[in-house]
């Protein structure tokens, strides 16, 4: 009866610690979890770092690391090993030798050799003895400095002369080389697969960031849990890369050490007990939803002191704004993954240009001060933001960027609605029975409700990216309510706040 196939990979981590988790094994079995598999280690030195640097190195003897080494391969089969930190000639040796004893499926070399800033790493001895280990790997991960360190040659000038050098040691070696381009001084971030015979790049945005501790570790690491389950280095490496911008992305987001922070190694993973989004973006803007009742505009609106010529300016812009608001609306149905969100962002892309347009046209077309100016630098501003999400952003993030429209215009519209008194008499009341009805409060309700949902399903640096767009869309609509001049009106009749109390 032959063996049940694993539920997961199990992958080995052979490198140095960081008390800081961003880098070594900390980050190695990070990255191994991130994908699925399960995570060891075993531990080649104690280093005391921090996201500054290396403060200190501990240096086990080999006698230690052969036991471990020997008590990880005589109970489990592991099925991917990732080499990091090895450090001295001695424990090189051992490790090869290990590898010559066990022979794993899958073998990762990242061969830590050359500092951020330059500095080399290991003795002679070590880096000709990290050369010999490189014919043990299948894959080795070289930036461009520790690419000509394996050579034995000055470091790389141009990306060119560095995919030649990873050809001579794929030859040299009979081993794939995955290039790392991160030194480049460039736009993109190219990575290469490069063996005997062919060169597959990979190219990909560069993150602007300072969240770059562990990154080579990460990203070998990654290479060795998906290999197993890959059928080539070349889509392994893919699915890693793309994996690992997001986690540069989200890294800042962790406000972890004071330096260079580590990446987010689950920013895809879906934050178990975190409270509802709504719950977080509502927290987030406490201080933008103050300002916004404390405007002139809105304070003058609820109470009816407003000038009509400043409500048609306001409401000329609000015209031009929906309709590129409905567009975004659109897309969001577009992307909805079920037939509730589909139809629920259909409907509301409709009732911009029909049911809530109706209060434009009314306005607007029966006044002889019909603005017919172009939007404002305001309006703009906005409604590129929302062009930028609708275009470029997932689900989850286009209704982030849509939520305020409809949450802080209930907010608002309920408040005002509560001390309005007749709505008849009140001179803006057909814009505060509009925003202020319940029927709109249940569409912000339900807006609220489906983006919660999407917020659940996606990890947290998807969620990082929600709040952000959140946020600036309230920043967009304090600023739409803050464009209209109001003129004298503040100083015609006592004020009531849009907040009550």
């Amino acid at each position: 009866m032959s063996a049940r196939r694993p539920s997961r990979v199990r992958a080995l981590s052979v490198a140095g610690t960081d008390p800081t988790g961003g880098a070594g094994v900390q980050a190695d079995l990070k990255s191994f979890a991130a994908h699925g598999a399960y995570g060891m280690a075993v531990v080649t030195a104690l280093v005391a770092q921090n996201t500054h640097g290396v403060r200190a190195v501990h240096v086990p003897d080999v006698a230690f690391l052969r036991a471990q080494l020997d008590a990880v391969g005589d109970d489990v089969t592991v099925d991917a090993v990732k080499l990091g930190m090895l450090g001295t000639r001695d424990v090189v040796e051992e490790v090869a030798s290990w590898l010559r004893r066990t022979r794993p499926p899958v073998v990762v070399l990242d061969p830590v050799m050359v500092a951020t800033s330059g500095d080399r790493l290991l003795d002679a001895g070590a880096e000709q003895a990290v050369r010999a280990l490189v014919a043990q790997a299948d894959l080795v991960t070289p930036n461009l400095p520790e690419l000509g360190v394996l050579l034995d040659e000055p470091r790389a000038p141009s990306w060119g002369a560095a995919v030649d050098q990873a050809r001579r040691l794929a030859r040299s070696a009979d081993v794939t080389v995955l290039l790392k381009g991160g030194h480049l001084d460039d736009d993109v971030s190219p990575d290469a697969v490069v063996d005997a015979r062919t060169v597959v790049e990979l190219e990909a945005a560069r993150v602007a960031t300072t969240s770059t501790h562990g990154t080579g570790c990460s990203l070998s690491a990654a290479v060795a849990a998906l290999r197993p389950r890959r059928p080539d280095w070349v889509s392994a490496a893919r699915d890693a890369k793309e994996w690992l911008t997001g986690a540069i992305a989200a890294g800042e987001a962790l406000r972890v050490g004071s330096g260079r922070g580590p990446v987010d190694h689950l920013h895809h993973v879906p934050t178990l007990g975190a409270p509802a989004f709504s719950v977080e973006a509502w927290d987030a803007v406490a201080d933008l939803r103050a300002a916004c009742d404390a405007l002139p505009f809105v304070r003058a609106l609820a109470d009816g002191t407003l000038p009509t010529d400043a409500f048609e300016a306001y409401l000329h812009q609000d015209a031009l704004y929906l309709g590129v608001y409905a567009r975004v609306l659109a897309r969001a149905s577009e992307l909805a993954p079920d037939p509730v969100g589909q139809a629920f962002f259909a409907r509301g892309a409709a009732g911009c240009l029909d049911v809530e347009a109706q209060l434009h046209r009314d306005r607007l077309g029966r006044s002889d001060r019909v603005h017919r100016s172009g939007a404002s630098a305001v309006t703009r501003a906005y409604v590129d933001h929302l062009a930028g999400v609708g275009a470029h952003g997932s689900y989850a993030q286009v209704l982030a960027a849509v939520l305020p429209c409809y949450w802080l215009y209930a907010d608002v519209g309920a408040r005002i609605l509560a001390r309005a008194g007749d709505l008849a008499a009140h001179p803006f009341g057909d814009w505060v029975g509009t925003y202020g009805d319940p029927g709109f409060a249940a569409l912000a309700d339900e807006a609220r409700r489906l983006t919660d949902e999407a917020a659940r399903e996606v990890g947290a640096g998807e969620r990082a990216r929600m709040l952000a767009a959140f946020v600036t869309s309230c920043e967009h609509e304090v600023a739409f309510f803050d464009q209209v001049d109001v003129g004298p009106a503040r100083a015609r009749r006592p004020a009531v706040a849009a907040a009550g109390g």
